[in-house]
C-alpha cells in the first residue's frame, strides 16, 4: 500500500472525496493547500467515454492554452530548409542534431518541430524518441512547414493531450502560483478544445468524470454541470 507524505494526508482531509465540487471552488481548495518548497504544477484528469482499443477511438492533439503552462520550454528544430524561420528555437539544425540524440544521448530539449523532408531520418530514431513522447507529430503541430508559428506557439504556452490505453486523459494546465481566473480559463478552454474532438463513434456523454490536482496533492472531483458538460 502506498504511504502518503504528511502533506498529502492533511490535504486530502480537507477534500470530500464523494463531493464533485463546482469548477471555482475546486480552484480555491486548490490553492489553499499548503504550499510546498517548489512551483507545483496543476494537472487535470478526465475519464472518456471511449474504447482506447479502437484507433478511430482515440483523442489526441495540442493547445495554446490562454495563459501558458508557467514553463518556458526548450525548443529543438530539426530541418534542412527553414533554418531562418528558426531564430527562436534554442537549438537548430539537420542530421547533425539527431547524431548528437543517437551518439551521445542528448535531450537538453523539450520538444522537437521537424519539417516534413526530416521525418525519415526522424523515423529512425523513434525507439528512442518515442517513448520520451518527443516524436513530432502533424496532429501535434510539430512536423510543419510553418516553423516559426510552431515554435511561437509552444513558447507561448502548448501543451500536448492523448488518452492512455485506460480512456483516461491526463494534461497539465498550469502552476499553483496561476491567478484563479487564470487555472480556470485555462482549464475551460482545454475542456472545450477536447470535446471538440470528440471521436463521432462516441455513444452518450464523452467525459464521464473530471478531477484535478496538484502535483503533490489528492485529486478533486468536478462537477461536471458547472463544466457546461
Amino acid at each position: 500500500m502506498k504511504k502518503h507524505s504528511k502533506m498529502y494526508v492533511e490535504a486530502s482531509a480537507n477534500v470530500d472525496k464523494n463531493k464533485e465540487y463546482e469548477v471555482s471552488e475546486a480552484i480555491k481548495l486548490l490553492k489553499s493547500q499548503k504550499s510546498r518548497k517548489f512551483n507545483e504544477t496543476v494537472d487535470l484528469a478526465l475519464r472518456l467515454n471511449i474504447d482506447a482499443k479502437k484507433t478511430d477511438m482515440n483523442v489526441r492533439g495540442s493547445f495554446v492554452l490562454p495563459n501558458g503552462t508557467g514553463k518556458t520550454k526548450k525548443v529543438l528544430v530539426v530541418t534542412k530548409t527553414k533554418a531562418a524561420e528558426a531564430k527562436d528555437a534554442e537549438y537548430v539544425g539537420a542530421e547533425d542534431m539527431l547524431e548528437k540524440i543517437e551518439k551521445e544521448n542528448w535531450f537538453d530539449f523539450d520538444t522537437i518541430v521537424a519539417t516534413p523532408e526530416m521525418m525519415p531520418a526522424l523515423g529512425k530514431l523513434g525507439k528512442v524518441l518515442g517513448p520520451k513522447g518527443l516524436m513530432p507529430n502533424p496532429k501535434l503541430g510539430t512536423v510543419t512547414t510553418n516553423v516559426q508559428e510552431a515554435i511561437s506557439n509552444i513558447k507561448k504556452g502548448m501543451v500536448e493531450y492523448k488518452n492512455d490505453s485506460y480512456g483516461n486523459l491526463h494534461v497539465s494546465i498550469g502552476k499553483l502560483s496561476f491567478k484563479e481566473n487564470e487555472l480556470e480559463e485555462n482549464l475551460r478552454a482545454i475542456i472545450a478544445e477536447i470535446v471538440k474532438n470528440k471521436p463521432n463513434g462516441v455513444k452518450g456523454a464523452f467525459i464521464k468524470s473530471v478531477s484535478l490536482s496538484s502535483t503533490m496533492g489528492p485529486g478533486i472531483k468536478l462537477d461536471k454541470v458547472s463544466l457546461g458538460l
